[in-house]
């Protein structure tokens, strides 16, 4: 076993007409695909979107039966390029990947599938991993989708809405020969709710179809002249085609339009945190019900102009919630009332934060803001003669300790290796050398091996993006004392890497060093197989050895190591590429499985084994509190989680000596760091026995009788010495 398996889920993808799904966001958005006729669907694993690429993978039978073609692609650039076959047939296709990395990856062959446009509906769904739980760096795709002129949809994240939004997608960029975007927050992704099913259909043009009759139109290359008229198209036929269907569709939504003079302009993905602040503000109930006006842009781009003149009419202020920075639909929404003409005041950016996540107690903040500004609120001091134009039931503040923030009450986490993690070695081998030959710099990569520059490792100078360890350091290419070090995974190898790092390096007789972590699966995605995988996959071509790739592109000095927890075979390794006369680029390959899939496939089979009665035995490993000194060294080149501290049985010691938890996998790091490293014998190994024999049960008592009659003798031996 490899990648995770969602059976389960799966067969929720079978429902029928009228029946009642039930489950994720991004699983509703996988069972609107097949309602949607999808053709072909795409993709790159990453959060908050996994789930859908995992799902599809496996329900090969359902695809099959529907004729759909899907592919776990090389990269994001990879999938968006499928969408190609959408250009010139009427093939519905979808791809996705996390945004904005994989937006940027991706963004070549978006761009040119935008300037052409295409004839089958595309739909590009984006998981925009942003705000307080994001990994990637805080940039938003509305920029990505402003300059290609491609539509974005941003549904209020609730399942019937979603799933709506992935189909009329498919409608806008078929009405409009445009690929259209779905951006989905990550909260959109994990939200749980339910929606009614339709009968999933088979697209009416199929690849087959297209493969057999091959269609051709030299105006959709992007070539010019072509690609200038293009631009042209996107102006005066796309753009009008998208408004009259967002028009007529109505996509985006009014609430309590007439109910005040004052309103709420909100993203779609937003609406779910607006409402929730109005409803403890006490202007909406429990139910969602505004009484202030609320105007829902379901479609953030384009922003349509007559139907936000309609919300501003007659208003005297409007508050506007987008989410992140640049505030490209508050200017957008400023230039349309200036050229209207409007006298509605416009408030954003001014009353709630300009950057960051819009979590609940930011949005609460600004609309109380703007609420108190325009009489909807009692304010905290306001002055004499300040008179509410058209005065409201006053409504109590509520007190600051509610909304103290969390990180006064809350410690900090930081990100860290799992326990047993086969890279954490990897990075206490490089340690000791560095203790040995001096600090690197160390180019790090994108992935779990990314933890190495926090505490207790502190390894990593910059990251540029996916499998570009390699590339980042490739300007630090001279002679020198010292070596440069670039670490990339195996899933970064294979989605940039190989080319952009290694090949590169060899083209440019780069004489530094790359480590590229093997641990059979793109761990950091959630588990996916790729090329180098040791699992066999039914349904994909694995085992495929990264030192052949990396010797095919022309490297010379390689070396794969099988076991990343051999810290001393590790760390002579990492010394011996330090300081070589070999010239040339140099790899080394550290192999060993991800701990966590290991215990995904491992523990439910050890938990079935000792429930059927069988004697299972577990190694893990502990240390012995006499032995121990409390230096601690084996905490600080490890930060195993489940390695910790106890105080010291010895009275006349103060030091806490280091302890082992019952979390241990019995990886077997933490000794070797204590031997490698020359500190202390204090790590034993022990076998924990389920359902032990009786054999055993004989066993473990003449061992208990045999120790005891020795620590009796040694304190007797040692109380005669002491007088």
């Amino acid at each position: 076993m490899a990648e995770r398996s969602f059976v389960e889920e799966v067969k929720k993808l079978r429902l029928a007409e009228g029946e009642t799904f039930r489950g994720e966001g991004i699983l509703a958005v996988t069972k609107a695909l097949l309602e949607s006729g999808v053709s072909y669907v795409a993709g790159y694993q990453g959060a908050p979107i996994s789930h859908l690429m995992d799902v599809l993978a496996d329900a090969q039978d359902i695809l099959a039966d529907h004729g759909i073609r899907f592919e776990n692609s090389a990269s994001e650039a990879t999938a968006a390029a499928t969408l190609a076959a959408s250009v010139n047939y009427p093939l519905r296709g979808a791809v996705t990947f996390k945004a904005t990395v994989g937006t940027n990856v991706a963004s070549d062959a978006l761009a040119n599938l935008a300037s052409g446009g295409v004839t089958g509906g595309a739909l590009i769904i984006v998981g925009e991993d942003y705000g307080e739980g994001s990994s990637i760096m805080q940039e938003r795709s509305h920029a990505f989708a402003m300059k290609s002129q491609m539509w974005m949809l941003d549904p209020r994240p609730n399942l019937p809405s979603i799933v709506q939004a992935v189909k009329t997608g498919f409608e806008l960029s078929e009405a409009s020969n445009t690929p259209v975007m779905l951006q989905l927050r990550i909260r959109a992704c994990h939200v749980h709710g339910q929606f009614t099913a339709s009968d999933n259909r088979r697209a009416a043009f199929t690849l087959k179809e297209a493969l057999e009759n091959p269609q051709r139109d030299v105006s959709r290359i992007v070539l010019p002249p072509a690609s200038f008229l293009h631009e042209q198209e996107k102006i005066k036929e796309r753009w009008p085609a998208a408004v009259r269907f967002i028009e007529e569709r109505g996509l985006n939504e009014f609430f309590a339009e007439g109910a005040d003079d004052i309103g709420i302009i909100v993203q779609g993905g937003c609406y779910n945190t607006q409402v929730r602040a109005l409803e403890r503000l006490g202007l909406a109930d429990v139910y969602g019900r505004s009484r202030v006006p609320l105007y829902v842009m379901n479609v953030a781009y384009p922003v349509i102009d007559s139907e936000v003149r309609r919300f501003c009419e007659g208003k005297r202020a409007v508050l506007v919630v987008e989410e992140g920075q640049p505030n490209f639909v508050e200017q957008n929404i400023a230039t349309i009332l200036r050229q209207a003409g409007s006298s509605t005041a416009l408030h954003g950016k001014d009353l709630l934060p300009v950057a960051g996540e819009y979590t609940a107690q930011a949005v609460m903040a600004g609309t109380r803001a703007f609420c108190e500004r325009y009489g909807r609120l009692a304010p905290k001091a306001a002055p004499a003669a300040e008179v509410p134009a058209r005065p409201r039931k006053i409504i109590p503040l509520i007190s600051e300790a509610q909304l103290m923030p969390l990180e006064r009450s809350v410690h900090a986490r930081p990100p860290g290796f799992c326990t047993g993690c086969p890279e954490r070695p990897i990075f206490s081998a490089m340690k000791l050398v560095q203790r040995e030959l001096g600090q690197h710099h160390v180019s790090a990569d994108i992935g779990c091996h990314l933890f190495s520059i926090l505490p207790p490792f502190n390894i990593g100078n910059t990251t540029m993006g996916y499998g570009l360890g390699a590339a980042g350091s490739a300007a630090l290419n001279t002679q020198a004392d010292k070596r440069a070090i670039a670490v990339m995974g195996d899933g970064g190898f294979w989605h940039n890497g190989l080319t952009s790092g290694i090949a590169n390096a060899v083209f440019n007789q780069s004489d530094n060093l790359t480590v590229v972590v093997d641990n059979n699966y793109t761990s950091a995605t959630g588990g996916q197989d790729i090329l180098s995988s040791k699992a066999v996959n039914a349904t994909r071509s694995t085992g495929h050895e990264i030192e052949q790739a990396v010797r095919g592109v022309g490297v010379k000095w390689v070396r794969t190591l099988r076991r990343t927890y051999d810290v001393a075979g590790m760390r002579d390794t990492l010394k011996e590429a330090l300081t070589t006369k070999d010239k040339g680029p140099k790899v080394i390959i550290a192999q060993s499985e991800c701990m966590l899939n290991r215990q995904r496939r491992e523990k439910p089979l050890l938990r079935k084994a000792i429930a059927d009665g069988k004697r299972m035995v577990r190694e893990k490993f502990g240390v012995d509190p006499d032995t121990c000194t409390g230096d601690h060294s084996c905490i600080r080149l490890s930060g195993c989680p489940s390695l910790s501290i106890k105080p010291n049985p010895d009275p006349l010691r103060q030091e806490p000596v280091a302890a082992v938890m019952d979390s241990c996998v019995g990886c077997g790091v933490c000794g070797e760091v204590s031997h490698a490293a020359v500190l202390c014998p204090s790590f034993y190994k022990a076998q924990v026995v389920s359902n032990p024999t009786g054999w055993d049960r004989l066993r473990e008592r003449v061992r208990g009788a045999v120790i005891g009659w020795m620590q009796r003798r040694d304190a007797e031996r040692r109380a005669r010495l002491a007088f």
